[in-house]
């Protein structure tokens, strides 16, 4: 990632207690992480309108959160929002996620990774992202896979973390400058801002294929 971060970050010491509270909980657990939010935090309503909808219907909510993240991260290696893709949920990882389930999103319907449902749901996020017209077919494939409720909030969801991906991409922020020294949620090889910079320098980094 490249080029002059396009919006300040608000320092925690600037916002109230509950928004520094929420910034730290950031930095240990991160989705979101602290440098997103310190954006988000020059409106408060923006803030917590962010913070409060992606406790609703990423980390809670009626669909799986492993399938959440899963969606999460296609968007990032499609929109190529370097500052998400180099996320990982801690809750998806504590339930069973590993990191080999997000080398092969791109290429999902082929790959032997994922199983149905699973690519019924990128199938999803991909006609979601790429705005797809999909046929009957498409829809008899969700509807085999997924509630409506489910439907309805995964497509809320993907529509969400796709909006904000493709907005802060172009905000050049970056890893490790808001409230240092937390690594909760980055992904294998970027929780310092060393081995962020050595990772992002490899010729296979995730960003350069």
């Amino acid at each position: 990632m490249t080029g002059i971060q396009r919006i300040s970050y608000v320092a925690p010491d600037q916002v109230d207690d509950d928004m520094r509270a929420e910034l730290e909980r950031c930095a240990r657990y991160g989705t979101p992480r602290p440098e997103s939010q310190s954006v988000r935090a020059h409106v408060p309503a923006v803030f917590w309108s962010f913070a409060n909808s992606w406790q609703a219907v990423f980390r809670d909510g009626v669909c799986d959160h492993t399938i959440k993240e899963l969606c999460r991260v296609y968007v990032s290696r499609t929109v190529k929002c370097e500052y998400c893709g180099n996320q990982r949920s801690v809750q998806a990882s504590a339930q069973g996620l590993t990191e080999g389930k997000y080398d092969e999103l791109l290429n999902f319907e082929t790959s032997g990774a994922y199983d149905e449902r699973q690519k019924a749901a990128l199938a999803y996020a991909e006609a979601i992202t790429w705005r797809l017209d999909p046929d009957d077919a498409f829809w008899e494939r969700l509807s085999r896979h997924f509630s409506e409720p489910e439907l309805v909030e995964l497509g809320y969801f993907i529509a969400l973390t796709m909006g904000q991906q493709s907005w802060l991409r172009l905000l050049n922020i970056e890893h490790h400058q808001v409230l240092a020294g937390d690594s909760g949620s980055m992904a294998p090889g970027f929780e310092t801002p060393a081995a962020l910079a050595a990772s992002t320098a490899r010729d296979d980094y995730w960003a350069k294929r």
